[in-house]
């Protein structure tokens, strides 16, 4: 045999092998073990690095597991390898959507529209985003450096009358009481609506409460005391619920403290963040809440006889996303303001991103744990002086202290990487002992991304991650856990729990339609 015929019998030996790889790694896809999935597609390609499916079905992967960045570059990869790949051009387009680069995800459904031009789905996608794109340059031209007037000059609340049929809960003399919220509960879990009035009621006041709050709240528990810490909620009305009967309602003897992005995703995100809201209002000293990145959008569920990494499939439905969310960009996309819309007016939307931008960026605990939703910073140096410092009340801005707060990861290794997310950074061990040593802390609690077990345990014990929506978008099959620190010792306690079923109303329901389970 020839030199060239023995390295040609290599080279498609080494195919043959990642392609077992890639199989192996489809076939963990298929079972939602998206962190394996990865490790064997990036297994095959190591040995073939010039194959456009394998970067494709990686970059569905990374957009499964919220790492919108990484699955930017892999679809870019694939479209580079191939640019006649249609379905890269979708990845591409997915995964710039997650990342708010609206316009960068147009030209790829234009490209896509252009080749099928009678793909019904390729056109809708297309004139969404297009729609989208519109929108956001409308807005820009209407912006102007006045301060923009509150909704809550424009409402009229005392003269908005409660039909004589409602028959749902209502504030008592227009304060929130336990009554009240026991009976908001009950009222929610049947899928009936709280009446407008009450509900603007909350919020108004919510947000005078919200607002006369520093950006860092600080708290101090007595050896006695405990307090019980939740990670993401995602619009899971009856997972909540069911946190409350298993670790009891909020009191002043049961202070809780949920770490941000209760909205979005989830189809009862109104139940969930105006329950919250309430316990605010009935337990300001004692129920604690704090801003997420109002949080990418979540998973989609593939067609039947499509998982989106069957090499010749054609069926171009089966794309998702994700993003963080108490902010207008994710709201928007992932369901919250489809939702408030189609159950109030978007004047409430108005007001509900208001009250969001008022919600604090981070608490410490005893001058020793410090709780934020997403995570450290891009350069050291951060104090806890720099944090109270945050103007809070805005959008959050694309990089600094507030965006890293809400958007950073911890990694395994040293030092700092690109965001898998596309946004802020990824921090290491070194980063934490740093910032910990400098602000003379314990360790950190932070949320932001789904954990099997509910809760991860990182950084040498001293990065926390705690999730609070157990088979997230009901399809990841992950615990939910809460915490419990005591004052005697703050040592974490981790307690975990599982999905309790709801009514027949899928995740993303109220998404926009690029976003929707089912038809990405």
């Amino acid at each position: 045999m020839t030199e060239y015929g023995s390295e040609k019998m290599a080279e498609e030996e080494q195919n043959a092998s990642a392609e077992k790889l890639k199989e192996k790694a489809n076939n963990y896809f298929k079972d939602k073990d998206y962190e394996n999935a990865i490790k064997y597609y990036t297994e095959a390609l190591e040995l073939n690095p010039s194959n456009a499916i394998y970067y494709s079905n990686r970059s569905l992967a990374y957009l499964r597991t919220e790492c919108y960045g990484y699955a930017l570059v892999d679809a870019t990869r694939a479209l580079e390898l191939d640019k006649n790949y249609i379905k890269g051009y979708y990845r591409r387009a997915t995964s710039n959507m997650a990342l708010g680069k609206f316009k960068a995800a147009l030209k790829d459904y234009e490209t896509v529209v252009r080749v099928r031009p009678n793909d019904k789905d390729a056109k809708m996608k297309y004139q969404e985003c297009n729609k989208i794109v519109k929108q956001k340059a409308f807005e820009r031209a209407i912006a102007s450096d006045e301060l923009k007037r509150s909704v809550v000059d424009s409402l009229d609340i005392e003269n908005m009358t409660i039909e004589d049929d409602y028959a749902g809960p209502k504030l008592e003399d227009g304060k929130v009481t336990l009554k009240f919220m026991k009976d908001l509960m009950a009222w929610f879990k049947d899928q009936k609506k709280l009446h407008r009035k009450c509900a603007y009621q909350m919020l108004v006041q919510v947000k005078e409460v919200l607002s006369k709050l520093p950006s860092l709240v600080e708290i101090t528990l007595k050896e006695t005391e405990k307090i019980t810490i939740c990670g993401d909620t995602h619009g899971q009305y009856y997972d909540l619920l069911n946190i409350f009967e298993l670790n009891g309602l909020p009191s002043i003897t049961n202070p809780y403290l949920f770490n941000g992005d209760f909205v979005d995703r989830g189809s009862f995100s109104l139940e969930v963040i105006l329950t919250l809201f309430g316990f605010k209002l009935l337990y300001p000293e004692h129920f604690y809440l704090l801003r997420g990145e109002d949080t990418p959008a979540f998973p989609s569920t593939d067609s039947q006889t499509c998982l989106c990494v069957v090499d010749k499939c054609q069926d171009l439905k089966c794309l998702l996303c994700e993003g963080n969310h108490e902010t207008d960009n994710m709201n928007q996309m992932y369901g919250f303001e489809g939702e408030v819309k189609a159950k109030y007016t978007a004047q409430m939307f108005q007001l509900f991103s208001e009250v969001f931008q008022w919600l604090p960026l981070a608490q410490c605990i005893n001058n020793k744990v410090l709780v934020m939703h997403g995570g450290l910073f891009s350069e050291d140096g951060v104090t806890l002086e720099d944090i109270r410092k945050i103007d809070r009340n805005r959008q959050p801005p694309d990089s600094g202290p507030m965006c890293d707060l809400l958007w950073s990861d911890p990694q395994p290794q040293d030092g700092r990487s690109v965001s898998k997310r596309g946004v802020s950074c990824q921090f290491g061990p070194d980063v934490t002992e740093r910032f910990l040593e400098q602000n003379k802390l314990q360790y950190i609690v932070r949320s932001h991304e789904v954990k099997a077990e509910g809760y991860e345990v990182t950084h040498s014990g001293k990065c926390i991650t705690v999730f609070s929506a157990p088979n997230y978008c009901d399809q990841m099959g992950n615990k939910g856990a809460y915490i419990h620190l005591r004052g005697s010792d703050l040592k974490p306690e981790f307690h975990q729990f599982t999905a309790v079923p709801h009514p027949n109303v899928k995740p993303m329901a109220y998404a926009n339609s690029l976003m929707q389970l089912g038809m990405m």
